[in-house]
């Protein structure tokens, strides 16, 4: 488990709020990844930097052994960072930080960026779109959209019953030949529930009622629609596990309401290569869901630190969001993805792509190099940890897991998961990693969890999310905590857990005493909120540890929509307000001889990695993809000039 021990700075920690008088500079988010996804690719579990790169030929055939995902940063120069620059408090940072060792850390920087990574907005000439770069990593290949659930028009006059009827059949037909080939392709659970749902399309009692809907007069798709709406309401009624599966219908609905329709069927695509994704914007349980044939992602809409974009760094996929026009490019174009700068470029010959896996191979290798813990320059330890959604997550190369996001094993369930699943689950991580931190669910906002069945809210980030849910089902913490505990149990594991959406010190008492009652020795808080980082030291004497979530924090410091494309610059990490609550926390925990982490997207930038610690951080918890890159960029400074870069950048 995680060492009980804090690891203080041996320097005077810089001040906790930044100068009043300083006028605000315009930023960008630093590049960085975080987060795992609920569901890894099948077939592989690559240490970071050793996937084959994301290439294919114009004609989809790879020109790479496999469609791993790719991890690494991609930048030419020595992969710290994608080009451009940190914003504000960092570009002061990252001086100290070049005064003291060179690096790309002394990249010029533009006020004029936003993103993650970067950002090239809207189209452009020569063949190019631009968007927010969140996930760094270049790829190359033929690109196919994802289509959406189809719009149902009027019902048409008929003329031809008999070929409504035939349509019907047509259309079922096909929707379960689609299954069955996936399912044949597919493994395990995934052919397994492919199969059943072909099957469900080829039901005969769905195919009679749609007929005759057809023969009364209606049009195929409205005779579909029709059909798949009564079998749904049936199930529906049944409850149960029954019920659950209402909701499998309404995606084989829209299949063969789209192949009536002659549009394109919606979900991901299968294409039998592999290919870049575009989509006017994914679901988290979409991305989960992505197979190793994706090789980047490409979405109209989304915000630089949706729980999407989370997701795809997690996967090492390399992603631009917030990119305009990018459903107006044909499938089957070749375009090359930088997950960095956020730039697209339409039209590669087959050379051209080859060159960007060549690329990509040689950045990757070059951070593969790094190993053994983190630590500075003048042997500082400082615990490199991953962010996971499920052991498929977890790789080489790391110290542990700082943030187990449990909320990604259960995205798409409408049943809540039983006692049983749970405990299974949080024990095959705590088997195969002897450090893990796992935190209570987190649903709300862009994560819903349908079997909470929470009501809508107008403003649902700033109402019931993470803890908050206890106030309306404390059984579903009940069973969580117990699940974790008897996970625990099993494995001979000391379960360290934390909670979401800690806000004031009396919820954190009343997590940690029924955390503690279960037998569970180590309970703390995540920091997301202001008011968490004001009071981190009244936390601190409830609980054992704080995890700083700097995505959620910039969000509620900022007022700025985490997932909005437009307030990229509010929700940068490195601007003194946000870096003056890290410090705040880190200081209460030097005083309480209490570890203080990072878990946000900050903690997997090589740019603040180093500011972080400066400031006091004693662990950074990150995508596996992210942890080479942060390793050699504290290994390349002293803790002095962490702590000075730090000082400069609270400013």
């Amino acid at each position: 488990m995680p060492d009980p021990t804090p690891h203080p700075p041996q320097h005077t920690p810089p001040p906790a709020s930044p100068n009043p008088d300083a006028p605000p500079v315009p930023g960008r988010i630093a590049s960085g990844t975080a987060p795992g996804s609920g569901t890894p690719p099948s077939g592989a579990a690559p240490g970071p930097g050793t996937p084959a790169p994301r290439t294919t030929s114009v004609s989809g055939t790879p020109t790479s052994a496999s469609g791993t995902p790719a991890s690494g940063a991609t930048s030419p120069s020595d992969g710290l960072s994608s080009p451009g620059g940190p914003a504000s408090g960092v570009s002061r940072g990252v001086g100290a930080l070049a005064a003291g060792s060179p690096s790309s850390l002394d990249t010029p920087v533009s006020d004029a960026g936003s993103g993650v990574g970067g950002v090239a907005r809207g189209a452009g000439a020569g063949g190019r779109l631009g968007g927010l770069g969140v996930s760094p990593g270049r790829a190359a290949g033929p690109v196919m959209r994802m289509a959406g659930p189809p719009v149902l028009p009027p019902p048409r006059p008929v003329v031809d019953a008999a070929a409504e009827v035939a349509a019907v059949g047509k259309a079922l037909a096909a929707v379960a030949a689609d299954l069955d080939r996936r399912a044949a392709a597919a493994s395990g659970e995934a052919s397994e529930i492919l199969e059943a749902l072909a099957m469900m399309a080829g039901d005969p009692m769905l195919l009679e009622e749609a007929e005759q809907r057809a023969e009364a007069g209606a049009d195929a798709a409205h005779a579909l629609d029709g059909a798949f709406a009564g079998h749904r309401e049936a199930l529906a009624a049944l409850g149960g596990y029954l019920a659950e599966r209402a909701a499998d219908l309404d995606d084989l609905r829209h299949r063969a309401v789209a192949y009536a329709l002659d549009l394109p069927m919606p979900g991901l695509p299968d294409p039998g290569h592999p290919y870049v994704l575009a989509a006017a914007d994914l679901s988290p349980a979409d991305t989960a869901g992505l197979g190793p044939d994706v090789l980047a992602l490409i979405t109209e809409r989304g915000g630089p630190t949706s729980h999407t974009a989370i997701l795809a760094r997690g996967r090492g996929l390399p992603a631009v969001v917030a990119c305009a026009g990018v459903m107006d490019v044909p499938d089957g174009t070749v375009v090359g993805v930088d997950g960095g700068t956020g730039e697209i470029t339409i039209g590669l010959t087959d050379e051209e792509a080859a060159a960007v896996g060549e690329g990509d191979r040689a950045e990757r290798a070059r951070l593969a190099a790094s190993a053994g813990p983190g630590r500075t320059a003048d042997g500082h330890p400082v615990k490199l940890l991953l962010n996971i959604g499920s052991a498929g997550d977890l790789r080489p190369g790391a110290e542990g897991v700082g943030l187990f996001r449990t909320e990604f094993l259960f995205l798409d369930r409408t049943g809540a998961p039983s006692f049983e699943e749970q405990v299974a689950a949080y024990a095959e991580v705590f088997e195969q990693a002897e450090e893990v931190i796992v935190r209570t669910l987190d649903a709300g906002t862009d994560k819903p969890l349908p079997f909470l069945g929470l009501p809508e809210e107008q403003n649902p980030a700033l109402g019931v999310r993470g803890l908050r849910v206890d106030r309306l089902l404390p059984e579903v913490l009940d069973t969580q905590l117990d699940a974790i505990a008897e996970a625990a149990r099993a494995t001979g594991t000391q379960a360290w857990v934390m909670a979401p959406m800690v806000t004031t010190p009396a919820e954190a008492a009343g997590f940690a005493r029924r955390a503690r009652a279960r037998g569970i020795a180590k309970v703390g808080a995540m920091v997301e909120v202001p008011a968490a980082a004001l009071r981190a030291a009244a936390l601190l004497r409830e609980m054992d540890f704080l995890s700083i979530g700097t995505n959620d924090l910039a969000q509620y410091t900022f007022a700025a929509d985490r997932q909005h494309p437009d307030l990229a610059d509010l929700l940068d990490p490195g601007q003194p307000a946000l870096l003056a609550l890290v410090a705040m926390c880190a200081e209460a925990g030097r005083a309480a001889g209490k570890p203080v982490g990072v878990c946000g997207e900050a903690a997997g930038d090589p740019r603040l990695a180093p500011l972080l610690v400066g400031l006091g951080v004693t662990s950074l918890s990150m995508a596996p993809v992210s942890v080479p890159a942060v390793r050699t960029a504290l290994a390349a400074r002293t803790l002095a000039e962490c702590a000075d870069a730090a000082r400069s950048a609270l400013i």
